[in-house]
C-alpha cells in the first residue's frame, strides 16, 4: 500500500530554491536541514528540493552524465486558484516565462515557466 508520495527536485542551491518556492507557494518549508528542503502542500503533496550534490553523493557522480544539467528534468504543475497571480509571483522570484497564462485544450488556463534550476513550473486554474 503506498503511504504518500513526494516530488523531489535536483536543485543548485537548496538556498536560493527554498526561498524561491517559500515566497511563489506563500508556504514555510515543514523540513528544512543540510540536504533536504520539503513542502507540505494542500491535497498532502509534499515537493522536496534536494541540492545536486547530496543525490550526487547517494547515486554516484554519474547520475548528471550524458545530457546538460541546463535542460529541463521534470514539471511541478500545481492547480491554483488563479495562475495569473503565481505566475507573477514566480518571475518577480526569478522564474523565466515560457508560456504566458492562456486557455488550454484541456479545460485549464495554465501558464509555465522555469523555476531558477530549469524545472518547468505551470500554474493551472480550472475553467
Amino acid at each position: 500500500m503506498i503511504k504518500q508520495g513526494m516530488t523531489i527536485l535536483y536543485v543548485a542551491d537548496q538556498k536560493a530554491s527554498c526561498n524561491f518556492y517559500q515566497a511563489v507557494l506563500e508556504v514555510e518549508p515543514t523540513l528544512d536541514v543540510p540536504g533536504m528542503t520539503e513542502f507540505q502542500l494542500d491535497g498532502g503533496f509534499v515537493l522536496g528540493l534536494m541540492p545536486t550534490t547530496g543525490i550526487s553523493r547517494l547515486l554516484g557522480n554519474d547520475i548528471f552524465s550524458g545530457s546538460s544539467c541546463n535542460d529541463p528534468k521534470a514539471e511541478l504543475y500545481i492547480q491554483v486558484d488563479d495562475a495569473q497571480v503565481y505566475m507573477d509571483k514566480a518571475v518577480i522570484h526569478g522564474a523565466t516565462k515560457v508560456l504566458e497564462v492562456g486557455e488550454q485544450d484541456w479545460g485549464e488556463r495554465v501558464g509555465y515557466c522555469l523555476d531558477p534550476d530549469n524545472h518547468v513550473l505551470a500554474f493551472a486554474e480550472t475553467l
